[in-house]
């Protein structure tokens, strides 16, 4: 008996944890029968695991219905940013001492995007001041739009001029194959950054972060 209510409880946690993925991955809100459709599995099953979800705040409906990821996933973001930081940091200490300029991550927040990572080049006589917690639209300044690019599809490297400090510099990149995190790294500089050179070692960046946080 004991061994059979375990594996429905590892089983409904599974369903859980699935269905919030979905939620995550859509960037939009979902009907319940779109998620026992994309789930595989029946109406009441659904809105079982909705309403414990929706109790505990996790998921939360609009006036029409349609169910969206609950702020409770928030704290959960929160708690996770400081071991997120602490392995972003090695690759980003990398790259700010090869190109000579700030480095930094940038994870997305609804519609903004927050430096949670920032490393100084320890060699140069000048380099941005880029504050961890900065704040900004995805819109504005190559973090924001590569994640952006991120959300389209598409890999590469953005590069911006002036975009979020007049005279700054910014080369940023996507980091690709995580389906938990937006994020981007990137670099910001005063001096002139040549895309062509520095946007491939942006990008390899954010490679070896996504495969260190697999």
């Amino acid at each position: 008996m004991d061994a059979l209510m375990a594996a429905e409880s590892s089983q409904t946690l599974d369903r859980g944890l699935r269905l919030l993925r979905l939620l995550a991955d859509g960037h939009r809100g979902r009907t319940p029968t779109e998620l026992a459709v994309e789930l595989e599995l029946s109406r009441p099953a659904v809105y079982r695991l909705l309403t414990t979800l929706q109790k505990e705040g996790f998921v939360r409906r609009d006036g029409d219905g349609r169910v969206h990821l609950g702020f409770a996933v928030l704290v959960l973001a929160r708690a996770v940013q400081p071991l997120l930081r602490e392995g972003a940091l090695p690759t980003l200490r990398r790259l700010a001492e090869e190109v000579g300029a700030t480095a930094h991550l940038t994870v997305a927040e609804g519609e903004d995007g927050l430096a949670v990572a920032v490393v100084e080049p320890s060699w140069t006589d000048m380099h941005v001041a880029y504050r961890e917690g900065s704040r900004h639209p995805l819109s504005r300044g190559a973090a924001g739009l590569a994640i952006l690019a991120l959300r389209e599809g598409r890999g590469g490297y953005v590069a911006t001029e002036g975009q979020l400090q007049a005279g700054a510099h910014g080369v940023a990149a996507p980091v690709p194959g995580l389906p938990w995190l937006e994020a981007s790294v990137g670099v910001v500089s005063f001096t002139s950054l040549d895309p062509a050179v520095v946007g491939p070692r942006v990008a390899t960046a954010a490679e070896a972060l996504s495969r260190s946080l697999a």
